[in-house]
């Protein structure tokens, strides 16, 4: 199956004022120049007779192939998905710039069914590959080295082998794909049509969602009570998606025999069960000394004896409200990343200027950000709803960090440049840490770099913390769906029974805020995604560690790190900064970066 790229709510994704500049939009002509385009009809064309050659040519024959001929074979299926993943994210693009409109819902559909048939008679390539003998594929991979390089590749379709359905059944799953799609799209479809009104004014989800960054308290819990008002009007859709999604994955995962839910997550990421256990332990058992320390300091800031949900991404009192303008922003992202090494300059700087980011907010838009790497004969996009809050300009950084990364993975070609998850935001937080250093580094008063910290650790938390949360939500609801249907009133339940434990005792919560697990898009468009972020900022705050620490050579190992895409597994790309991930003492060295930042911040206060 050939997925769209989706949107992500990021952790810091906000909305709201004017005094913006031009902002850009994307220019999808490097993919298609329309819907209607000749080029289109054309790959369409190419794309149904290459998948029935390539199925004509080597269905029942890959284990008769030399090394020569395999290697061909997977140059073959290199182009197949070379072409797809051009419709589809031209398409899947195209969508999320109007969610709203019939015609692209439309045109987004017609693709994928199209591209599910041309593609069904190539689920044997997989299917074969695991029957091969080890030994067999061995000696092919000593006797040519180019094929030898597509070796990850194998490894990880074989990591699969134990839980591979007969032929039939495989090309039955390929084609109910379309399906699951469907409950996707009704979720995208009916987040982006829902109004909120809040003093008079019909606003979209981003707006809305950007009033609870606002300092003024009372339209904070305005955005609050009516986020919770229309989520619950909505939340019968919401608990159909997620039930039909979450037992479509337990009947596959059953018939797969897979061991948990998770663990067709853990296989895609190519990251051990135990790694991502190791992970989780040490940030739940860093929950005191991370958030629950760090939201009593802003309980105390604020003035409060309690804080509500809606106090919890507040500005803090002294923080001066401005609107932070494109360019600036656009200036501060660049001179963090060029500071780093002017090679991150030359590589981002594209994005400004040819048409790769669209970042307005605009009815009918998909909320929140993404960085989408198209095909490798390309260029990613970048898509954000910026509207100048000073965490926009972080969210700018990270997703411009994705989309470096994905330009320098390319060059592993189409197969090989698709980075694991738990390794995709390694670039992005990267960027976001260089670029909070850089303005941090510009703080003119200990107020001011007092906002910037604290602004940072609440980041950090939403990125480690509540993403470790949404990860326990997710592992509670899909073990309560395999024992029946859940009521809205089951979900949320489950909702609830994390979120107190995650941010400690310094809150309340508003009747209303047990829905709020309605409108993230990971749970349904991609279980367990949310591990890894709190994955790649561990990752990201042990390896700055290092480079801050004045590594020799930091620079091009970070890029030769990059540059491997998913070529590599995280054991292997991080030993050359003698740093292993599957030590849990890994963790907590990424887990202290946050709370030094929390000491330097109480020590303001002594």
């Amino acid at each position: 199956m050939f997925h769209l790229p989706f949107p992500v709510y990021d952790a810091n994704a906000s909305s709201g004022s004017e005094g913006l500049g031009k902002l850009p939009d994307w220019d999808l002509s490097d993919l298609y120049s329309s819907d209607e385009a000749p080029e289109l009809s054309r790959d369409l064309d190419w794309l149904a007779g290459e998948c029935a050659a390539f199925a004509g040519d080597y269905e029942g024959k890959l284990a008769e192939l030399d090394a020569a001929g395999l290697l061909t074979c997977v140059h073959r299926n290199e182009k197949i998905n070379n072409i797809a993943g051009r419709i589809m994210s031209y398409a899947g693009l195209r969508y999320y710039q109007l969610t709203t409109d019939a015609s692209r819902a439309k045109f987004l559909s017609d693709m994928q069914e199209k591209i599910t048939v041309f593609t069904t008679p190539l689920v044997f390539f997989t299917l074969e590959i695991n029957r091969l003998d080890d030994g067999h594929l061995e000696a092919l991979f000593a006797a040519n080295a180019d094929l030898a390089r597509y070796q990850p590749i194998f490894d990880r379709i074989r990591a699969m082998k134990p839980y591979q359905l007969s032929d039939e059944l495989e090309k039955f799953l390929h084609d109910l794909g379309i399906v699951g799609d469907a409950w996707e799209k009704l979720f995208d479809e009916t987040i982006a049509g829902l109004t909120f009104e809040i003093d008079g004014e019909e606003l979209g989800i981003e707006a809305t969602l950007n009033h609870l960054t606002e300092q003024d308290r009372s339209k904070r819990e305005a955005a609050a009570r009516e986020l919770a008002r229309v989520f619950e009007e909505n939340i019968k859709i919401f608990a159909r998606v997620h039930n039909t999604q979450a037992k479509e994955k337990e009947i596959v995962d059953r018939w797969r025999g897979m061991p948990s839910p998770q663990m067709g997550r853990h296989l895609s990421n190519h990251v051990e069960p135990e790694v991502v256990e190791a992970l989780r332990e040490a940030v739940v058992a860093a929950y005191p000394k991370l958030s629950h320390r760090y939201y009593e300091l802003k309980r105390k800031w604020l003035g409060l004896d309690r804080m509500q949900v809606w106090d919890r991404n507040a500005p803090l009192p002294m923080e001066t409200t401005r609107v932070v303008g494109w360019d600036e922003a656009r200036a501060t992202v660049m001179e963090a990343y060029e500071a780093f090494d002017p090679r991150m300059g030359e590589i981002a700087q594209p994005f400004f200027d040819k048409g790769w980011i669209d970042a307005g907010v605009k009815h009918g838009k998909a909320p929140g950000a993404f960085a989408h790497p198209t095909v490798t004969d390309v260029h990613p996009y970048v898509m954000l709803n910026y509207l100048g809050k000073p965490r926009d300009v972080m969210t700018l950084a990270h997703e411009l960090g994705h989309g470096v990364h994905q330009v320098l993975a390319a060059e592993q070609g189409e197969m090989l440049s698709s980075t694991p998850l738990t390794l995709a935001e390694t670039a992005s937080v990267f960027g976001e840490m260089l670029t909070f250093r850089k303005m941090l580094e510009k703080a003119k008063t200990q107020e001011e770099r007092k906002v910037l910290l604290a602004g940072k650790v609440e980041d950090m938390i939403n990125t480690v913390v509540r993403q470790i949360a949404f990860y326990d939500f997710e592992c509670k609801l899909h073990a309560a769906r395999a024992e029946g249907e859940l009521t809205p009133e089951d979900i949320n339940l489950l909702w609830m029974s994390v979120q107190a434990e995650s941010l400690g005792d310094a809150f309340d919560f508003m009747e209303g805020y047990e829905t709020f697990w309605a409108y993230i898009p990971h749970f349904v468009h991609s279980p367990f995604y949310v591990y890894a972020y709190a994955f790649g900022d561990g990752l990201v705050n042990a390896l700055y560690s290092v480079y801050a620490e004045g590594a020799e050579g930091f620079e091009d190992k970070y890029f030769d790190m990059l540059k491997a895409g998913g070529s590599k597994h995280h054991k292997e790309l991080l030993a050359p900064f003698g740093l292993d991930a599957s030590d849990p003492k890994f963790w907590d060295k990424g887990l202290a970066m946050i709370s030094g930042l929390i000491d330097e911040l109480e020590a303001m206060e002594a």
